[in-house]
């Protein structure tokens, strides 16, 4: 097995879906080894950037596979990748121990539909098992205190670039 340091990060697309309040969609976990506490299990939809797919499409697809959320309009994105690293301890176990962590492309997304078009216990195209196991709106503001400590740098940054969208 590879050292550590020497994994590669996985890409990702994330998405800050922003309602017509200003307000900002996270989800709460399933679960999985990123849980590292019971307190910090919420997060913005985010997910792997298959080969070849445009950074902004799987975006829009990761959206649509766990919230089923396909009525939103681009706002921004962030341009330049942010990073996180797992913590050593759970590295081997999320994404069968091939990275280290991941670097991830954001964008900025308004939800102009309805909030009943939000189903987070069917995904979409067969995602299964589900990302998430509930849901809501919260301000822009409270997102680093809602992920696990080691996004939070990351998320930080979400919302220090995004916030002027509120």
């Amino acid at each position: 097995m590879r050292s550590y340091e020497a994994l590669p990060y996985r890409p990702c697309a994330g998405i800050t879906v922003l309602n017509r309040a200003g307000l900002v969609f996270v989800g709460r976990r399933a679960g999985g080894p990123e849980h590292v506490d019971r307190t910090h299990v919420w997060q913005m939809p985010q997910g792997g950037i298959d080969d070849g797919e445009d950074a902004y499409q799987a975006a829009l697809r990761e959206l649509y596979e766990e919230t089923n959320i396909q009525s939103v309009e681009k706002l921004g994105e962030i341009p330049d990748w942010l990073t996180y690293d797992l913590p050593p301890e759970i590295a081997g176990e999320a994404w069968g121990g091939k990275y280290r962590g991941q670097k991830q492309k954001w964008f900025a997304l308004r939800f102009v539909g309805e909030d009943r078009e939000i189903n987070i216990t069917t995904p979409a195209n067969g995602h299964h098992p589900p990302e998430f196991i509930d849901w809501r709106w919260v301000k822009m503001s409270e997102l680093p205190d809602l992920v696990v400590p080691f996004k939070r740098a990351a998320y930080e940054r979400i919302v220090a670039e995004f916030q002027h969208l509120v």
